[in-house]
């Protein structure tokens, strides 16, 4: 597969490319979507008032809120039988944020997700093991469908399982390993403690790593400690999914595939455009996008753009890796999760209060999170056989709402530490 030449071109040829896109874009939305017409109409703007990409921000954002509030089909510029696959993540009240792709729409994931692996240096001639999670989520689809697409054989062995995950590893000679970056460490340090050797047991080239932050000595120490070229992807489900942009083996800068998703930054305070060099909130409009084009998607996510042309002879605009969030999110094990979210299960169960403290900790290099709850007053907490079905149903509740794993402690009435009578909602002990 050859590499893609709105890799390489001039800014001022994609500009004009990006124009068109924008245009037919902005139109699309205004005609089949009633919550854009309504939204231009508020702002005083007109599809035909966009006649340059400094219009682009004349045009009002989109943040997941107005997903949530038009779940499930609200926002869909095109048909059910138009639609080929959807995909969600949770929401803060338990409607899902949801999101359509056509067969155009899965042509343009799959192209961005061969343009990531090629500047990867991947090739037909590899085996991936992708142990990112398959499902509603689209990191583990998101890869293996392009990667396929490159010719690159997949192991789809998802997540967990470590023991297994080492085995098919080097069974089947792996040479590219998809996961985040702290279950990379975790599947190191199994490795070392079941006797493997690195080196010789094990044939990887490379790693694409992401759906969580990482620091730079993480990224080293992964790269090190596997002996590949560490390679940061980056996506959200609301934009496309993993490939909406990729480092190289270059830069730690990642390359975003700005023929597709054009890129701003701004004062999450006050949505002021910032000039690049300063760090800001990442937003993104898409561009080619049918089944769900966004306009103006404020992501929460902290962090930097550059326009310099990369090492690689690149000339698309580059992101530094994200710093953190505008929002107060946390990101276990690469799902994202809020306070309100926790706090939505545990106001439907029975016995319980709403007093809480999510505790996030680490086990080596993968984060784990625990949750203390106090129960209502008058409760019998002697009753061990009570005690543990309701630490149960806690548990159940938290996996199928958020697809989480947590250990629940049951506490009794105001046994936790009070803040002008509120409890402690979160100590993260990460940091």
């Amino acid at each position: 597969m050859s590499v893609n030449k709105y890799d390489f071109v001039s800014r001022e040829t994609r500009e004009v490319l990006q124009l068109k896109r924008l245009q037919e874009t902005v139109e699309r939305v205004y005609q089949l979507v009633p919550f854009y017409q309504e939204a231009f109409r508020k702002a005083g703007i007109h599809p035909k008032d966009i006649r340059s990409l400094k219009d682009l921000s004349n045009l009002p954002f989109t943040v997941k809120q107005d997903l949530r509030d038009n779940y499930p089909f609200g926002l869909f510029a095109a048909n059910q039988d138009q639609i080929v696959r959807i995909h969600s993540s949770s929401g803060t009240t338990g409607k899902l944020t949801v999101v359509g792709y056509t067969a155009h729409d899965m042509d343009v994931w799959n192209e961005v997700m061969m343009r990531s692996l090629i500047m990867s240096n991947v090739s037909a001639a590899d085996t991936m093991l992708n142990a990112y999670g398959y499902g509603l989520f689209t990191g583990g689809l998101g890869l293996h469908t392009g990667a396929e697409k490159l010719g690159c054989a997949v192991i789809p062995s998802s997540g967990g399982f470590t023991s297994r995950q080492l085995m098919l590893m080097k069974d089947f000679k792996a040479s590219v390993l998809a996961c985040t970056p702290t279950f990379a460490m975790h599947l190191y340090e199994k490795a070392i403690s079941e006797g493997y050797n690195i080196r010789e047991d094990f044939n990887l080239k490379v790693g694409l790593f992401g759906a969580e932050p990482a620091s730079k000595g993480l990224k080293q120490q992964v790269a090190k400690s596997w002996g590949l070229d560490y390679i940061e992807i980056y996506g959200l489900s609301e934009i496309i999914g993993p490939g909406a942009s990729c480092s190289c083996p270059h830069s730690d800068q990642l390359h975003i595939f700005e023929d597709h998703f054009l890129p701003e930054i701004i004062d999450p305070v006050t949505g002021d455009v910032l000039p690049d060099g300063q760090q800001g909130e990442l937003v993104f409009t898409t561009i080619t996008k049918q089944g769900i084009p966004l306009i103006r998607y404020r992501t929460k996510d902290l962090t930097t753009l550059y326009r310099e042309p990369c090492q690689c002879g690149r000339t698309l605009v580059r992101m530094d890796s994200v710093v953190g969030r505008s929002d107060d999110m946390l990101i276990v094990s690469g799902v994202n999760v809020f306070p309100s979210q926790v706090e939505h299960v545990l106001s439907l169960i029975e016995g319980i209060t709403l007093n809480y403290v999510i505790i996030m900790e680490k086990k080596g290099f993968i984060d784990r999170m625990s949750l203390q709850v106090e129960v209502q007053e008058g409760t019998d907490m002697k009753n061990i056989e009570e005690m543990g079905e309701l630490t149960k149903t806690i548990q159940a509740d938290l996996h199928n709402h958020l697809s989480i794993n947590t250990r629940v402690e049951l506490v009794e009435p105001q046994a936790l530490e009070r803040s002008l009578g509120k409890a402690v909602r979160v100590i993260d002990k990460r940091k």
